[in-house]
């Protein structure tokens, strides 16, 4: 278990000491958790706190129904709404004011902590010795995606991205070209470089990647946006080498190249 609070920013180490005292008196919680930065590295007064709590199954079901009134109680709740749109309805995502702090809160059983994408922190255990043999034995996986989900993607987004610079809807292009650095460019500029694929996180940090994400950060002109696209598409190819995919997809890049052009 790691008393933490101490060498965190103010902000965060004060709500975290709030919440720790909140699950001593509440007998439905057995652990508090964390992931995120605080495992990662790279904690900062802008970080979020990434929070896993770990409830009593047979409270689980209530404390769901009732963790906005929870969270509410742990500090000034601005805002929350739950996480469906990231795949995790356990997730309730907070903002807490007026000092502003993001806070994760996921409820979670005991046994959901058999498989695990990172090795969080202990911050509090009602038995120390129990969260960590449960976490001893977790089975800790990032999910990193393989070439065949970058190869079975990466034309269809291209080609949506195409035809609506083609259609001149640039605001749509741009979108799309950051989500394809986001789910397709960055995971693999980070397996490149032999790090979990987490996205475009940090990857500042990493002056080469930067350097071949830049030119895909288009203006709102054709021109700008052709030249990303042709950019996201040699970047693909080039990251593609790595790892090929068993198999590639027959006819790109040759197919789409027409669409990439502007008059």
């Amino acid at each position: 278990m790691t008393d933490m609070t101490g060498t965190l920013p103010p902000l965060h180490a004060t709500f975290l000491e709030n919440l720790i005292a909140t699950l001593r008196r509440d007998g439905r919680f057995e652990a508090l958790l964390a992931g995120g930065s605080l495992v990662h590295g790279g904690f900062d007064v802008h970080s979020d706190l990434d929070l896993v709590l770990v409830v009593r199954h047979e409270h689980h079901e209530a404390v769901m129904a009732g963790r906005r009134t929870f969270a509410d109680g742990i500090g000034a709740l601005i805002s929350a709404f739950t996480g469906e749109h990231v795949g995790e309805p356990r997730l309730l995502i907070c903002l807490y004011g007026p000092e502003l702090l993001h806070v994760d809160l996921k409820f979670v059983c005991l046994s959901d902590l058999d498989h695990l994408v990172e090795r969080p922190t202990v911050l509090w255990a009602e038995n120390p010795d129990g969260i960590a043999a449960t976490l001893g034995r977790a089975s800790i996986e990032w999910p990193d995606r393989s070439p065949e989900w970058f190869e079975a993607r990466i034309w269809t987004w291209l080609h949506y991205g195409a035809v609506k610079l083609q259609r001149g809807e640039l605001f749509e292009a741009i979108g799309m070209l950051g989500f394809i650095s986001e789910q397709v460019l960055g995971p693999m500029l980070h397996r490149r470089a032999g790090r979990p694929q987490r996205g475009v996180r940090r990857i500042e940090d990493d002056g080469p990647a930067t350097a071949a994400l830049r030119p895909l950060v288009a203006r709102h002109d054709r021109e700008s946006v052709a030249k990303a696209l042709n950019q996201a598409t040699r970047l693909y190819l080039d990251l593609r080498n790595d790892q090929p995919p068993r198999p590639t997809t027959p006819g790109f890049p040759e197919l789409l190249l027409p669409l990439l052009t502007v008059g």
